[in-house]
């Protein structure tokens, strides 16, 4: 192969239509880059490649680079294998017949390209990750997803394989992942060139290759993991303190409270309205000697009648347009948005947070929008700080969550978490508490967000909650919500974060004058004095939980292992655990079992190898599938045989 060059562990394929690089990547990590213009480009975007000893063999008619268990073999045609432990596990399939054209790539113009990739299908291969969607799927075999982010579609762009490998795909670029059963297909809208790493082990060793690449969640903060309170919305500073009073007086913990959207002046002032809210330092201190944190929200719109428009739409702070005007989203007038991709857009806006938020006693921040929305979703007609948007449009939350993490350290904070509608490969590492979206609030969307968040938490993205009850379309007066909020609550008991909001239907006339009035309550004590008794005293054993879901968090840091697991991820060897979508395992020692169906008291729930004991009677179960009855006001939970956290459901 005289078109070869074997240099310091790279592998460089002079090929007519392409110059191939494959390199070690990391653990049992090996990336390759396809560069249409051949020519190397050096781009990680959020990739933190590893060193990586590696072996190169180059044989008559191919070359392979083997990097620990994994290998990697290319044919002069392009044909690219990997094999992990020498048996194939990734065999790209022509487009053309004759054994032909290997990846495929379309001319846009000035140095831009669409492209794919295509592997033969796998039969009983079971795929799992690309992050949250409403789709209802666990297993991703068979279906086809595309590559953007819309509100409650947060798209990232890996997969961990049952044949014991994850594939993540380095192009930020809107596109389609096809897992079909006659091709396994990743596309790309818009890019300079193709980038791919695949990774071997198991489904830990994988996740934690993944948090090395990535990146690593920092520690949580202490207070987070209680009980969260929030609404759309509170309308003034003292209805929030009434709520917060109320929770105390009830002796009832409450680790923060959110004072959402529209709290502000105006859509891209980034400050408190001082009719409502005439003194927030006072607010938030009060707040602190009740141990709540107060978190505030943030959008990325502004417009015309903000005070700092005019100034950051000068200065290239805001998303620009090929075409037409520079309004991507109309929300009580048309509004524009601000480009954090842009590092001065970051850093001023930062500044207004802290001076107006921050510095008056504001624990933390919820970045709401954070996909960016836009509509329509034309993301080839936006040009941000770090190019089109069809080309680098998922990487809008990572910087988003960025500007946050950036601006807490420089003033010394250490406790950084930021709620966020949305997440790329990387955003962990900035303390991004990713929650999925404004969901209806249906027993089906409970269900679906149960498979949801178990594809986010193979993703490296191990902070992670829904908004209990759901956000949209609840009467709180209804016997169907009230038995939904107690169901919801439960899973929310077992998520990661455990954070309730919603707007709920208004039964009352809106307050005169305010743009965006409240919907219906949403404490604990609205939903009836039955619900109340069952609701509150899962936020008791939310507290005594605390300590293990610490626990549980630490190692998230660690190891990059998620909280919230799928159960093939404590048991890879158990091919019935690759097809639970409605348990999963929180924590190392923990089965939880929602009750996701309107009227149900009874499911199936399967126990693998060892001893687990039931929650709410301590009998003891062995491996295999049993019938559990739980009534409202009881869960499903299995506790490891030996394990202390079974204290936690003692009465």
């Amino acid at each position: 192969m005289n078109n070869l060059t074997i240099k310091n562990n790279e592998l460089l394929l002079r090929r007519y239509t392409e110059l191939i690089r494959i390199t070690p990547c990391g653990n049992n990590a090996i990336r390759f880059q396809s560069f249409p213009d051949c020519q190397v480009i050096d781009e990680n975007y959020t990739l933190m490649p590893q060193s990586a000893d590696a072996k190169i063999v180059e044989y008559d008619n191919y070359v392979t680079l083997t990097c620990g268990t994994l290998k990697a073999k290319v044919e002069p045609n392009g044909k690219l294998t990997f094999f992990a432990n020498d048996k194939i596990i990734l065999e790209e399939k022509p487009e053309l017949t004759f054994n032909s054209n290997f990846r495929h790539f379309d001319n846009k113009g000035s140095g831009l390209w669409s492209a794919r990739v295509t592997f033969e299908p796998n039969k009983n291969e079971h795929f799992f990750g690309l992050g949250h969607s409403w789709d209802n799927e666990f297993d991703l075999k068979g279906s086809s997803i595309d590559i953007r982010n819309v509100n409650a579609k947060c798209t990232i762009p890996y997969v961990y394989s049952s044949l014991g490998y994850g594939f993540l795909w380095n192009n930020p670029s809107t596109g389609l992942c096809e897992l079909s059963n006659n091709r396994t297909r990743w596309s790309c809208d818009c890019c300079k060139f193709m980038d791919f790493i695949v990774m071997a082990g198991t489904p830990k060793e994988v996740c934690t290759t993944l948090a090395d690449l990535t990146g690593y969640a920092p520690k949580m903060p202490q207070w987070a993991t209680g009980f969260w309170q929030s609404r759309l919305r509170y309308e003034t500073q003292e209805e929030l303190l009434s709520v917060a009073r109320k929770y105390k007086d009830l002796g009832i913990p409450l680790s923060a409270i959110i004072a959402d959207y529209f709290h502000w002046t105006e859509q891209g002032d980034y400050k408190f309205d001082p009719k409502y809210w005439p003194n927030v330092k006072e607010m938030a201190d009060e707040l602190h000697e009740m141990n709540t944190k107060l978190i505030v929200s943030m959008w990325p719109t502004i417009n015309g009648g903000s005070e700092n428009y005019h100034y950051m739409r000068n200065n290239n702070m805001l998303m620009r347009t090929a075409r037409g005007p520079d309004r991507v989203f109309d929300f009580y007038g048309w509004q524009g948005e601000i480009d954090v991709t842009n590092p001065a857009t970051r850093e001023y806006v930062w500044s207004k947070l802290k001076e107006n938020y921050i510095d008056n006693g504001v624990d933390a921040l919820w970045f709401d929008e954070a996909e960016p929305e836009i509509h329509p979703e034309h993301f080839d007609n936006l040009i941000w700080y770090k190019g089109r948007a069809d080309m680098v449009g998922l990487l809008y939350p990572y910087y988003y969550s960025k500007m946050a993490y950036d601006g807490f350290k420089s003033i010394g904070r250490d406790d950084i978490i930021t709620l966020t509608r949305c997440a790329y490969l990387g955003s962990q590492k900035f303390g991004s508490l990713v929650w999925s979206g404004d969901i209806e609030s249906t027993f089906e969307s409970l269900a679906h967000q149960v498979k949801a968040g178990l594809n986010m938490s193979m993703c490296g993205i191990p902070w992670w909650n829904t908004d209990i009850g759901g956000f949209y379309g609840a009467d709180i007066t209804s016997d169907y919500f009230k038995e939904l909020i107690v169901r919801w609550f439960q899973f929310g008991l077992f998520s990661p974060v455990m954070r309730l909001h919603g707007s709920r239907n208004r039964h009352f006339e809106p307050t005169p004058g305010l743009k965006e009035p409240s919907g219906d309550p949403n404490e604990i004590w609205s939903f009836g004095d039955e619900n109340f008794e069952i609701l509150k005293n899962l936020i008791f054993i939310r507290e005594k939980l605390r300590p293990y879901i610490q626990k549980q968090m630490d190692v998230a840091s660690e190891k990059g292992y998620p909280v919230m697991r799928p159960m093939f991820f404590e048991f890879p060897d158990d091919e019935i655990c690759y097809t639970l979508d409605s348990q999963y395992m929180f924590g190392d020692d923990i089965i939880f079992a929602p009750i996701v169906e309107q009227g149900q008291t009874v499911k199936n729930v399967y126990i693998p190898d060892g001893e687990w004991i039931l929650t709410k009677d301590k009998k003891v179960y062995t491996k295999g599938t049993y019938e559990i009855t739980a009534n409202i006001d009881e869960f499903i939970a299995f506790v490891k045989s030996g394990s202390d956290v079974i204290k936690c459901f003692e009465s």
